[in-house]
């Protein structure tokens, strides 16, 4: 915990560790599919799965979808990344969630993501190319797609209350984050 206040402190950045922490997260197959119509707000843009090499395209998961992008040293991202995982539990098979480790190093946001539970699939971004193609200057930012293609970019943190009400909107589920 001091070394997180020391982070946010020295204008939030995250050092990694001297140790490995394995990744929680699961793997991304399966976050690939049929394509859906292109969303205007999803770049062409390949990004890795953090637990391997595989690139992912982000038009190429089906919708509808979740992506929300978060880093270990964003403090509104640790309160809003266990929330989205509890909507990946209730939703899964039926939408798409997947999280980005935005701006991070690998061993900071595999650390926090197993302290807080976190296993859903999750891309890793460390030079931010998402958030800079959409436009994203802080984080948390979350994007919601439905089956059509089109797409919603929340730019402000979510509480239980908001993300059901965007989970409802957007993929026509209901969960209880």
């Amino acid at each position: 915990m001091l070394a997180l206040v020391a982070a946010a402190a020295a204008g939030c950045t995250a050092e990694a560790r001297s140790t490995d922490t394995p990744s929680p997260f699961a793997d991304c197959q399966g976050l690939t599919g049929p394509s859906a119509p292109p969303a205007p707000t999803l770049p062409d843009l390949e990004l890795p799965c953090f637990t391997g090499k595989e690139q992912v395209a982000l038009r190429s998961m089906p919708g509808p979808m979740i992506i929300n992008l978060w880093a270990s040293w964003c403090d509104p991202c640790r309160r809003e990344l266990p929330l989205i995982q509890k909507v990946a539990t209730q939703t899964a098979g039926r939408v798409t969630v997947v999280g980005v480790d935005t701006g991070d190093s690998r061993e900071a946001g595999a650390s926090f993501a197993a302290d807080k539970g976190v296993h859903l699939p999750t891309l890793f971004d460390p030079d931010k190319k998402l958030a800079n193609a959409i436009a994203g200057t802080n984080l948390p930012i979350t994007i919601f797609v439905d089956a059509s293609g089109k797409s919603y970019v929340n730019r402000l943190p979510l509480d239980a209350a908001k993300l059901s009400t965007l989970v409802k909107q957007w993929t026509g589920m209901t969960v209880t984050p």
